[in-house]
């Protein structure tokens, strides 16, 4: 942490570029937050990891139009902070994730409004939607309300997120988490159309849940979701040249 933030001959050393570019992922990550509806005003928070040691928190009580790099806080995961900007409140739970999270390095605090509404019934979102295993598992918990800010909420968010990748806080708000900034502000835009769905759902009656078995396999489906190179005993490769026409049956 001690690094030098120049060169010799005034310009910035390769270590502070990427510091900048980090702070400012931070800075359009929250306002993306603002702007896809996840949160409001000053609420809700942002992390990304620098190191095994260190991360790039957003700061308290901030307006997220008026972030520059320079007020975003860094932390070690000693609990020391430095910069102009003092962390968030709640940057316990961001450096407890980070510590007990190798496969982590961003995380996004929302109040989004579907998913904190559910919060405050206690409620987590259960298997109504095979979509709820992309947070990792077959259930989304909900931890125990604790205060905001304390080692207690801490606690219990960690515990929420073991084998998962989101929870809902009681009465509070969302964390989701990824293995970058983007990953982790899709997984937060997931996590709030579930929580709608599941609202409406709620509203019309009773809710089918689907059985462990099914989730299990789902589960391990999203393993290769996306991947290009994932196998299918159904698909067969043609080539890269599109064709024209395809004659049938072929």
């Amino acid at each position: 942490m001690s690094t030098p933030m120049t060169n010799p001959d005034g310009t910035m050393t390769d270590n502070a570029m990427t510091d900048k570019k980090l702070r400012e992922a931070v800075i359009a990550a929250c306002r993306e937050l603002v702007q896809r509806g996840l949160t409001y005003g000053r609420s809700g928070n942002v992390s990304v990891r620098r190191n095994e040691r260190s991360f790039f928190v957003s700061p308290t009580g901030m307006r997220y139009d008026a972030l520059e790099p320079e007020d975003i806080p860094l932390m070690s995961v000693d609990g020391r902070w430095f910069g102009r900007r003092r962390p968030t409140s709640e940057w316990r739970f961001h450096r407890d994730v980070f510590r007990s999270r190798d496969d982590v390095a961003a995380i996004v605090h929302t109040h989004s409004p579907k998913a904190t509404s559910l919060a405050c019934t206690g409620r987590g979102i259960p298997a109504f939607h095979y979509m709820v295993a992309v947070a990792g598992g077959s259930d989304i918990r909900c931890a125990p309300y604790y205060t905001f800010g304390t080692q207690e909420l801490s606690d219990a968010a960690v515990a929420a997120l073991n084998g998962r990748k989101a929870c809902l806080l009681a009465n509070h708000g969302v964390i989701a988490v990824g293995a970058d900034l983007p990953a982790a502000l899709a997984l937060a835009g997931e996590i709030e159309y579930l929580a709608a769905q599941y609202c409406t759902a709620l509203a019309v009656g009773d809710v089918r849940i689907l059985d462990e078995g099914e989730m299990r396999r789902v589960v391990e489906k999203f393993r290769t979701y996306g991947n290009q190179d994932a196998t299918d005993s159904g698909l067969v490769f043609g080539g890269r040249d599109i064709p024209n026409p395809i004659a049938d049956g072929s």
